[in-house]
């Protein structure tokens, strides 16, 4: 069975230069070819080819504006992956610049050699492939929750942990830094629950004002204070028989947190002004970046109520300590926002992708989030920089990318004897068979570790 050739589109307007493009592609791709824009723009949404050649030169449109800019752009909407070479003439020399500003893959002066552009076009096509399989990972989300977007072996073990306590009608109590993505893992234990058909509703805790909490959670009856002029159902009601978040638990009132003990322990309210009690079948997520162990102690937290609350605790780790997973986020959150701009995505460069992996990210995925949002806004070249991201590159942006795999197994196989060498204390004859190695491998990977022990091995 003969491998089926790749679809490529030639959009010229030469009938002479079409025709010999096409002859001299035809033996490698199968070729497309369209005379003008409306044309090469209804083949293309009906054959998606993946490399486009597009002559720079079609007659301008009626207001006298490049058309072969136009068609680029279309393109790109249309499918932003797609890698366009444009073919231009001396002449057209800043159209071809511009058309590299606005995302085309390269540019190639006429007239066309054949081999040189047989060349470029494969060129196009494995990043093209590269590029696809990048997008479909993220797409396909690398980590079983829905919305959480990670692969570091921290984050892969809190999903398995919310995969289980998700078919659990019991309270969980999320904890991590500010931006860690708290709320993202409360509404996936939610959709992973029996609950998913039902509201989930979130209210933090930190952004309403005292006096107004207490009426935004149980609700209030009409004149129960000034202002109150009709009923209103609170937070905790809306969310029956689905899941209530309460996000910024850690900064609820103290006078409040007996109110909220009190559902908690009864799963009944009472609306402010109102007289009877309002059974609610309700399950409870909360979240806190504060340390609530320390809050009970000074007596700004109920201990009662953590307990409540804290049926299972869940914490998320900081960008920081997870490998990977800014790199990975970064991707996700360029994808997310070339669709939501309506813009051809850009490829970030080396150097960015070198300071995305080592920043410290103090904000989290949040701060994340939003360089790469920005940077998708300020960058004028083909790639995302360093400088787009509004980040210093580190003096080891090279090596701050990715181990080589060297290092990776050194740390692996010292990781492991470690771990061999506590559980037999330190009895290198036991290590040893533990880790299904000889004892003069073994001593061999101890000394590339620069590893020092006791020797106990048996007599």
């Amino acid at each position: 069975m003969t491998e089926e050739k790749r679809k490529i589109l030639i959009v010229e307007d030469d009938l002479g230069i079409r025709t010999q493009m096409k002859w001299a592609l035809a033996e490698e791709f199968e070729v497309l070819a369209a005379e003008e824009g409306p044309k090469a723009l209804e083949m293309f949404d009906r054959y998606r080819p993946r490399v486009v050649i597009l002559d720079l030169g079609l007659p301008p449109d009626p207001n006298g504006a490049s058309e072969g800019l136009a068609v680029l752009e279309d393109l790109l909407k249309l499918a932003p992956l797609t890698k366009v070479i444009v073919a231009s003439g001396n002449e057209e020399r800043a159209n071809a610049l511009k058309a590299v500003s606005l995302g085309a893959y390269d540019f190639y002066p006429k007239p066309i050699d054949p081999d040189a552009m047989r060349l470029i076009i494969n060129r196009a096509l494995h990043l093209y492939d590269l590029e696809e399989e990048n997008e479909q990972l993220v797409k396909g989300q690398t980590s079983p929750l829905t919305g959480l977007v990670a692969s570091s072996s921290k984050m892969m073990s809190l999903c398995r942990t919310a995969e289980r306590v998700a078919t659990a009608n019991i309270a969980v109590l999320i904890t991590g830094e500010s931006g860690t993505g708290k709320e993202i893992l409360a509404r996936s234990i939610h959709d992973l629950s029996a609950r998913s058909g039902q509201n989930f509703v979130a209210i933090n805790c930190a952004a309403i004002p005292d006096n107004l909490l207490e009426s935004e959670l149980f609700g209030h009856e009409k004149g129960a204070f000034t202002g109150a002029v009709k009923q209103t159902i609170g937070k905790v009601e809306q969310a029956h028989l689905g899941t209530l978040f309460l996000d910024e638990i850690g900064d609820m009132p103290l006078s409040l947190q007996s109110k909220l003990l009190r559902f908690l322990q009864n799963r009944t309210i009472e609306r402010i002004g109102g007289r009877k009690e309002i059974s609610v079948d309700v399950r409870v997520l909360s979240a806190t970046n504060c340390d609530l162990a320390a809050m009970m102690k000074e007596g700004s937290f109920r201990e009662d109520l953590f307990y409540r609350l804290n049926e299972v605790s869940m914490h998320i780790p900081p960008l920081r300590e997870r490998p990977g997973d800014a790199i990975l986020l970064a991707k996700y959150f360029r994808a997310k926002y070339s669709k939501d701009f309506q813009r051809a995505p850009k490829s970030f460069t080396t150097e960015a992708l070198a300071i995305i992996g080592s920043y410290s990210w103090p904000g989290n995925v949040r701060e994340l989030e939003n360089r790469v949002k920005r940077s998708m806004l300020m960058a004028d070249g083909k790639g995302i920089t360093a400088t787009d991201l509004d980040l210093d590159l580190p003096a080891d942006a090279d090596s701050a990318l990715i181990p080589t795999l060297r290092q990776i197994r050194m740390q692996a196989e010292s990781d492991a004897v470690i771990r061999a060498l506590a559980l037999t204390n330190n009895n290198v004859s036991d290590a040893s068979q533990l880790l299904g190695v000889s004892r003069p491998t073994l001593y061999e990977i101890m000394r590339t570790a620069n590893m020092v022990i006791k020797r106990k091995d048996r007599s």
